[in-house]
């Protein structure tokens, strides 16, 4: 476990240990901020993503998504100045009015609603986990109950759970609903052509079928989302010197010559599900490292998450549709047949075809969305694997890293497949490009009621 998620259990101990101080207590109370409740779901949404079985990036990205979009969905009525996605996003019409002449306590249906989602979206978690989401939930609810009458407290927490409630079941319509239950699509027939992906036996898989073949084809969050321009893939060569052999060239003379901190870079973004809180939860907990580090308020919280979460999620679903188009192969098929026999990337190799990369795609998509709500100079550094054992069949530690914008993130982000000779240069530049237009989709919605952008 790392020291990170050791903290985010930490910091949860310490919200049940104030449940019992204000249960008992018959003085002031402790408080926590409007802002600490939005980051503690966040911090949440992580924990359960990275201990939940058979998860994966595209699953993963996808609660994300919905976990930000209900955050924000539970409390913009109570903020004049924001407006809900009801009606922008298509199929999502039916969220709850709330009544003016009531009051509402939004920190509780904030709280409410994202319990409500997250136990729905995974559904399959441990009944450990469920029991921690739901101290979570009651700790925060005991915090912010406190002088409020009874209907007021019951009027907050139902409304948040049907935003929740109505999210989840627009959720199942969109192509991925429990899709940890067809990682892998036995029946897909692979094309055979030259540079078609092929299974290889260096890899993070022991399936020889690629995940989620269809992903692609889910409902996008932004609808203008849907129908991006395809992007240009390199016809297939293996002339050397030609264009397409160069870009696997490239990778195999850069595996000659690895430094040691491109290594530190190429296993710190490596993100694997089965032992991390995934490429878009990398993304998700960027988002809380730059609320921590400005004043925002509890709706500026929600819409972060929800435009980093959506923005994520739509960049996988686009990435997925272009890698099945393409189906294009990685280095660890072309390099052994055409460079080097002999040869092996640093990282390997995961379960889907190459064109274009996850990481570059969704690391651009959230840095994307951080820049248009921070500015583009934010320095910040990054802790989510601190603690970590090293590597030893890499001779690798798990070093933090420091940034002065977020682009400078996903740039290392992309450059970290090129280092782990998984992905080539055009995978990680097309990555991101295509990232940047998905996330200007996502924060032109109007979220604002001023319709400033």
């Amino acid at each position: 476990m790392t020291s990170s998620l050791i903290k985010t259990l930490i910091k949860i101990s310490t919200i049940v240990l104030l449940l019992l101080i204000v249960a008992c207590s018959t003085t002031e109370q402790p408080k926590m901020s409007d802002k600490e409740v939005a980051l503690e779901w966040a911090n949440m949404t992580l924990f359960i993503t990275r201990y939940t079985p058979s998860n994966s990036p595209t699953f993963a990205s996808r609660a994300f998504g919905y976990m930000g979009l209900t955050m924000y969905e539970s409390i913009v009525p109570g903020f004049s100045e924001y407006k809900s996605m009801n009606g922008q996003l298509k199929g999502l019409d039916m969220l709850p009015i709330v009544d003016d002449s009531k009051e509402y306590n939004w920190v509780l249906a904030l709280n409410a609603g994202q319990s409500e989602i997250l136990k729905n979206i995974y559904v399959q978690t441990s009944e450990e986990n469920i029991q921690k989401i739901d101290s979570l939930e009651q700790a925060i609810f005991n915090l912010y109950q406190v002088n409020l009458d009874k209907e007021t407290i019951d009027r907050s927490v139902a409304y948040g759970q049907s935003v929740a409630n109505i999210i989840f079941n627009w959720s199942k319509t969109d192509g991925g609903h429990r899709g940890y239950l067809k990682n892998f699509d036995k029946a897909m027939v692979h094309p055979d052509r030259p540079g078609a992906w092929k299974p290889p036996l260096f890899a993070q898989s022991f399936s020889h079928h690629p995940l989620h073949p269809h992903w692609g084809e889910n409902r996008t969050f932004a609808s203008t989302n849907k129908g991006l321009e395809d992007p240009t893939m390199i016809p297939y060569d293996t002339t050397v010197g030609s264009p397409y052999y160069k870009q696997f060239e490239n990778v195999y003379l850069k595996d000659l010559e690895l430094t040691q901190l491109e290594k530190e870079a190429a296993i710190w973004w490596g993100d694997d599900p089965d032992v991390s809180f995934t490429p878009p939860g990398h993304s998700y907990y960027f988002a809380t490292l730059a609320l921590k580090g400005h004043d925002s308020n509890l709706i500026e919280c929600a819409a972060v998450y929800a435009q980093v979460g959506m923005a994520v999620a739509d960049a996988f679903i686009n990435c997925w549709k272009w890698k099945y188009q393409f189906f294009t192969e990685r280095p660890n098929t072309f390099i052994p047949k055409y460079i080097d026999e002999e040869w092996e990337s640093f990282w390997p190799d995961p379960p889907f075809p190459s064109f274009p990369s996850g990481h570059a795609i969704q690391a651009a998509a959230a840095a994307t969305v951080l820049e248009h709500n921070f500015g583009k100079d934010f320095t910040f550094t990054d802790r989510a694997h601190e603690g970590r054992a090293r590597d030893e069949l890499k001779e690798t530690d798990f070093v933090i890293r420091s940034f002065d914008t977020f682009w400078q993130a996903a740039q290392e982000t992309a450059d970290s497949r090129f280092y782990g000779g998984i992905h080539t240069q055009l995978d990680n530049e097309v990555g991101l490009e295509k990232g940047v237009e998905i996330a200007k989709n996502i924060y032109a919605l109007e979220w604002k009621n001023t319709h400033e952008k």
